[in-house]
């Protein structure tokens, strides 16, 4: 059983920089493709960064291209979402999800297991 546990969230200012935690047990991170969801308030989930399993391909919303980094450290079997220059439209639930697909990573029905999620608040 696949579980992944979300941390690092918090409440920052326009500008600031967070990192989030995603802690994958059951699998070993190397073997499945990760992808990092976020949900505002009165919105559908989107897809804001995506990995796949061999990390040869990685994308990433334009909404977030040049400020957000996915990386992963297969020793702690653990996946990254570095966020940068913050803004306050990035405010959201941000969730880590997995899944051994390869193909339709943006799509968060190809995703077969899900944390909990963690706050992001960005004040201007």
């Amino acid at each position: 059983q696949v579980q992944l546990v979300e941390s690092g969230g918090g409440l920052v200012q326009a500008g600031d920089s967070l990192r989030l935690s995603c802690a994958v047990s059951g699998r070993t991170v190397s073997s499945l493709s990760m992808g990092w969801f976020r949900q505002a308030p009165g919105k559908e989930r989107a897809c804001v960064v995506f990995i796949t399993s061999s990390g040869s391909i990685t994308w990433y919303a334009d909404s977030v291209k040049g400020r957000f980094t996915i990386s992963r450290d297969n020793a702690k079997n653990t996946v990254y979402l570095e966020m940068n220059s913050l803004k306050p439209e990035d405010t959201a639930v941000y969730y880590c999800a997995a899944t051994a697909r390869v193909v339709g990573l943006s799509n968060g029905l190809k995703y077969d297991y899900w944390g909990q999620g963690t706050q992001v608040t960005v004040s201007s």
